[in-house]
């Protein structure tokens, strides 16, 4: 059935489903899991479609994916055109979303067709969670739909979030928690003024610097056996009126913190707020939580996947944190086990992304293998 997932990935490539625009992607998936029997629900939010379906009962295993994409950018740049999907002379597929994370789609779509077609009376239970709403504000997505099975009891216990989660090569690395996530907006209040006559004016650049290189070079924690330490970046910088004999009377400031289970969203506020304070700075502060820090420790979950991988590819697959944020951050509010495998990611949001179709078929084949662990 290798043909069969890389059809499928083409297929959904072909829709510029461009967040959160479905496009018909979810609609394929539909019919695929209606042929199967799956009881089919959609929930949807304002723009977004979100696809909730599942086959069979007790134990349930859940796939979890996105069919949205970013924007392609400058299609002049690509080789072929980003959503006709095309194989190159190396066996390469490329088009938008064939990493990010169309091929995943495709692939545990398959993996359950080919499971229940050999194993028609299984126990437990497949399900899916699909959503267009990842890429953009994720805010009418898989959040509105977890909310929504725990107001009604759904028990998840499984859950593998099919993200582009390799490095190397296929199966290398599984990512089993991620860190926390979230963005200060800050802006330092000054006087603007005339550059000749500084001291008629306040300027919020130099007030800031020294408050800056504190941020920086904060040691805000040291990790743990399962995160690094916590990093502090900053994005955006702007101030000044774009004269260049005019101080600014204002300085915004964006930075993020990928924050490790050391810290909490409370206490990182707490400690800027009182670097802030300490250089008697004049400024406005806005926080955006983006996600807690979660961990999926060692168990049923990662030894099934674990063993999968050793067997299909014949290597050790190693549990990692590291990397942004993904929906996995609110499927585990639901206390299940959630990992993310999937893909390599050495071209997602990139000019020319794809994906090997070697990976594609190995992808499906480790799926099959994590439901036959769990469920059969």
């Amino acid at each position: 059935m290798s043909e069969s997932v890389i059809e499928l990935t083409k297929q959904l490539i072909a829709e510029k489903s461009v967040s959160p625009d479905d496009k018909a992607c979810q609609a394929m998936l539909i019919a695929r899991l209606k042929a199967l029997n799956f009881t089919i629900e959609e929930l949807n939010y304002n723009q977004t479609k979100n696809l909730w379906a599942y086959h069979g009962n007790g134990k349930t295993l859940m796939f979890a994916g996105h069919t949205d994409v970013v924007p392609a950018g400058d299609e002049s740049k690509w080789l072929y055109p980003p959503y006709q999907p095309t194989i190159d002379s190396e066996g390469y597929l490329y088009g938008r979303g064939a990493a990010d994370m169309k091929g995943g789609i495709a692939a545990m779509i398959c993996a359950a067709e080919d499971f229940i077609k050999q194993n028609p009376n299984h126990q437990g239970r497949i399900a899916f969670l699909i959503t267009s709403d990842e890429e953009a504000d994720a805010s009418d997505g898989t959040v509105k739909v977890v909310q929504a099975l725990m107001e009604r009891n759904e028990h998840i216990d499984y859950c593998i979030v099919g993200e582009p989660s390799s490095d190397k090569i296929i199966g290398d690395q599984i990512k089993n928690g991620r860190r926390g996530s979230i963005t200060a907006n800050l802006v330092v209040h000054g006087i603007q003024g005339h550059v000749a006559y500084p001291h008629l004016a306040d300027n919020p650049v130099h007030r800031f610097a020294p408050a800056l290189n504190e941020l920086v070079n904060t040691e805000w924690d040291k990790g743990n056996e399962y995160f690094p330490a916590t990093s502090m970046q900053v994005a955006n910088i702007n101030g000044g009126t774009g004269a260049e004999n005019v101080i600014p009377g204002d300085l915004a400031v964006q930075f993020n913190f990928r924050y490790s289970s050391e810290l909490t969203d409370e206490i990182i506020k707490q400690r800027v707020e009182q670097i802030l304070h300490k250089h008697n700075l004049n400024y406005s502060l806005r926080w955006r939580l983006s996600g807690h820090p979660f961990l999926t420790q060692q168990g049923e979950l990662t030894d099934a996947a674990q063993n999968v991988i050793k067997n299909v590819m014949n290597i050790d697959s190693k549990l990692s944190t590291s990397g942004g944020t993904s929906d996995g951050r609110f499927i585990a509010k639901m206390g299940c086990q959630v990992i993310e495998l999937g893909v390599t990611n050495s071209t997602i949001h990139k000019v020319n992304e794809r994906v090997h179709c070697d990976e594609l078929v190995k992808l499906k084949t480790i799926y099959q293998g994590i439901i036959t662990k769990l469920l059969a």
